[in-house]
């Protein structure tokens, strides 16, 4: 009968170890630490450039015309927060249309990462951001590269003063660029 009840208690161990151990795998996934990806999106709004044609009297000229690029409405470089995070972020508009551009872009994995624009400084308190207003643009596509995310035409881009990348299953910032609108 002892026998019986230690055997039962073991097993029973046996199974919340193994059920805390896949839920801690599942929580935390380990081998993000190590996991990399890469993206590199072109430059949001470019076209081909246009060719004009002029009517000579002999012969047809033509004559690249350059349209003009995306304005930059805002600018900031990574600094680390959480985890080591670099590159550079730009607001980009073009005809009304508005993106947010990760450029020489790099940081770690993790689980539900998420790019936001903040109201809160960079390199504030990661627990701030969070806490004040912020538009979310989207899951990270990559740890490394060039990325594009389009911005909501209804968002309202006055108070922003910051892009982070947001890990929500941790509740911190992987990194953050200051941005100062023009």
């Amino acid at each position: 009968m002892h026998r019986s009840l230690r055997r039962k208690a073991v097993w029973g161990g046996i199974v919340a170890v193994t059920v805390a151990v896949a839920v801690g795998l599942w929580l935390f996934q380990p081998w993000r630490l190590v996991t990399r990806s890469s993206v590199d999106e072109a430059l949001p709004f470019t076209t081909p450039a246009a060719v004009s044609t002029t009517a000579a009297v002999a012969s047809t000229t033509a004559v690249p015309v350059n349209p003009p690029g995306p304005k930059v409405l805002a600018e900031g470089t990574f600094v680390s927060q959480e985890h080591p995070t670099r590159g550079t972020a730009r607001i980009l508009e073009q005809d009304g249309t508005r993106v947010l551009r990760l450029e020489n872009f790099s940081t770690s994995d993790g689980p539900d990462v998420h790019v936001w624009l903040s109201a809160t400084p960079a390199a504030a308190d990661w627990h701030a951001y969070d806490d004040i207003r912020y538009v979310p643009l989207g899951d990270l596509k990559a740890t490394d590269g060039n990325q594009n995310y389009p911005i909501p035409a209804d968002a309202d881009l006055t108070d922003i003063r910051s892009t982070v990348i947001w890990c929500d299953r941790f509740n911190v910032a992987f990194g953050s660029a200051p941005l100062v609108l023009g």
